[in-house]
């Protein structure tokens, strides 16, 4: 009788542990749905050499939580030392140079604006924010950190020792997955001389430069891609050659390697003759198995 007692004090000792801790459990799961508080910062932004950027900043406050001071905000380039100091409140280099986009002190947007990008600017900034609210008190809560990149002015036109070649030429704060391209009436162009980097660490960005044929007349793009992002692009307009004007009019005119779409009657949007010969097969099959029992029959 006592073993069977004791088993069940155990049993109910058992599960009221469980239930205990299954409320402590959804008790932090709902509140943790009910109260949250995100300061949101893109991971990338680019910008041009000389430029004003913003950088952005977003609090995102669930409605059931209320604050009850105004958050302090801290804009910081990593690592923070002498020679990184704080955005905001701006110091040292960056005072005249950065100002809230949202001045009111009760807004959620804490983005500022950074003036006159340079090179030395390119890298790592972190938006925190020290947060008061009737349910937490007080904590800080931080962004997930945004690399700025900077890129200079694009140089696109004919080289000097060759009036066929074309350049396109731009320096950038980061090469690691940039793209640069050349395109001629929508067609890429295959790079005759491709360079990627200057060989100077000294040096606050790399050059990318690319090189092609001319080939002909028209419209040519250069493209500035990271990530498959359209990043700047610049224009050259080259005049078809003139027949007698000094030279064969056919002079740098080649066939563009370009794959074309071909239209007309002949082509079919799906393939209907391999579909209809794949059909023919299980007939020609059927009707070969009944003309067998037809023959076999008596």
């Amino acid at each position: 009788m006592l073993t069977i007692v004791l088993s069940e004090l155990q049993h109910n000792f058992i599960l009221m542990k469980w239930g205990w801790t299954t409320s402590i459990f959804f008790y932090f799961m709902v509140s943790g749905t009910c109260s949250l508080v995100i300061v949101h910062q893109p991971p990338v932004l680019t910008t041009a050499l000389g430029e004003n950027v913003t950088m952005q900043c977003q609090l995102n406050i669930s409605n059931d939580e209320k604050m009850l001071t105004v958050p302090v905000l801290y804009w910081e380039r990593l690592p923070l030392d002498s020679e990184n100091p704080r955005l905001w409140s701006p110091s040292g280099k960056y005072e005249g140079r950065v100002d809230l986009l949202d001045k009111s002190p009760n807004s959620t947007n804490k983005s500022i604006i950074l003036r006159n990008v340079q090179w030395a600017d390119s890298g790592r900034y972190l938006c925190k924010l020290s947060i008061t609210t009737e349910r937490d008190k007080s904590f800080r809560r931080k962004g997930n950190q945004t690399y700025l990149i900077v890129y200079g002015a694009m140089i696109f036109n004919l080289t000097s020792h060759n009036d066929s070649l074309l350049r396109c030429q731009v320096n950038v704060s980061l090469q690691h997955d940039f793209v640069l391209s050349i395109f001629h009436d929508g067609c890429n162009l295959q790079s005759v001389d491709s360079a990627l980097g200057n060989g100077d660490a000294a040096l606050p960005y790399v050059t990318l430069s690319k090189t092609v044929s001319l080939k002909g007349g028209g419209k040519y793009e250069c493209q500035l891609h990271l990530n498959e992002e359209l990043i700047t692009k610049s224009i050259f307009h080259y005049p078809p050659p003139v027949a007698g004007a000094g030279g064969d009019a056919r002079k740098n005119v080649l066939t563009s390697t370009c794959p074309t779409t071909l239209s007309g009657s002949g082509v079919y949007s799906e393939p209907w003759l391999l579909y209809g010969a794949l059909l023919l097969v299980p007939v020609t099959v059927l009707l070969g198995m009944v003309t067998v029992l037809l023959i076999r029959r008596p």
